[in-house]
């Protein structure tokens, strides 16, 4: 099994190492004063604030995918790519990330604490600075898709909560720059519901982050619509679900997520042992998410020697003495 489990490479300058992206910066040029960003997508999958597992090609389906969606939504957002060198790796605008990520949900529909069906379950009816109706059931449309906002939390702090008030009291973000990355976001999400709808699929919800150039542009950073930021649902189970009041068949970490929260309390307990089938079997729902979002079939990688190797030889030119 191919993983790439980690991408440290002692060659390139300047890094960071996240909970599922390796990153590295590079010092600013002409062409890009506030510099470039190596962001390197490996296996890891984490959830619940930690990581659960590596699963086989998990970061060659995110960065496609994203490239997929970077590809299409350039007319809405300008966006940080700058080059592809390796299938696991994107080269970036070095960006100032905005301290908000900006979470759009279309259906009442969650499992983490943050999750608008969890706070529902508890009662809760005000939330992120919306009024949900009395009455709504698990995994049910919204009556429109609602923004809400989350703090970034950089070092692998906790988010918390959000709403547009407590942004602009808090001074994390002027108020033109809320109202650009809030209408952003809800155009994103709609061209997202849109052409998921085409593919038979649902895009039920998804988190943005944006950043702020050496010019001041504000551009979509980070990935787009991809299994690990957004909840996918198979449109053609969707209703037998609802109806069942069960879980509607989906593409996105919520398999192995929920597999995890059925046996322990995940934000305190030890996670238990991850079964192989279990790993085999999220590594295929990743796969079957890239060809039912883009229409194209997976090709892996299998260059190189390890997927490292691989990453390394194709990042080579960036290394620095």
């Amino acid at each position: 099994m191919r993983i790439l489990d980690h991408a440290r490479i002692a060659e390139l300058p300047s890094p960071y190492f996240g909970k599922v992206r390796d990153c590295y910066d590079l010092p600013g040029t002409a062409e890009y004063p506030e510099g470039r960003r190596i962001l390197i997508s490996s296996d890891r999958i984490s959830a619940f604030d930690r990581i659960l597992a590596a699963i086989p090609f998990k970061g060659q389906v995110l960065t496609q995918v994203a490239r997929f969606w970077f590809d299409r939504t350039g007319d809405i957002c300008a966006n940080h790519v700058i080059s592809y060198p390796d299938p696991n790796v994107v080269i970036g605008k070095r960006l100032t990330i905005l301290p908000v990520e900006v979470v759009v949900r279309g259906y009442l529909a969650g499992t983490t604490s943050t999750s608008i069906l969890t706070q529902y379950r508890k009662g809760a009816r005000r939330m992120y600075g919306h009024d949900l109706p009395e009455g709504l059931r698990d995994n049910q449309a919204l009556p429109e898709a609602i923004l809400t906002p989350t703090s970034k939390a950089f070092d692998g702090g906790h988010d918390e909560p959000l709403t547009a008030s407590d942004i602009l009291a808090q001074g994390l973000l002027t108020p033109a720059q809320w109202e650009e990355v809030s209408s952003k976001a809800l155009a994103l999400f709609a061209r997202g519901q849109k052409m998921a709808a085409e593919r038979g699929l649902i895009l039920v919800d998804t988190k943005y982050e944006f950043g702020v150039d050496a010019a001041g542009n504000i551009l979509l950073a980070d990935e787009i619509h991809t299994p690990d930021s957004s909840r996918y649902w198979i449109a053609s189970g969707y209703e037998t679900a609802f109806e069942a009041g069960s879980r509607p068949p989906s593409f996105d970490k919520d398999v192995i997520r929920s597999w995890v929260a059925a046996r322990c309390d995940p934000y305190k307990d030890a996670i238990p042992e991850i079964p192989t089938e279990m790993i085999e079997a999220t590594s295929r729902v990743y796969i079957d998410a890239y060809e039912a979002i883009t229409g194209q079939g997976f090709a892996p990688d299998l260059t190189g020697e390890t997927p490292l190797a691989r990453v390394r030889a194709n990042l080579a030119p960036y290394f620095t003495a």
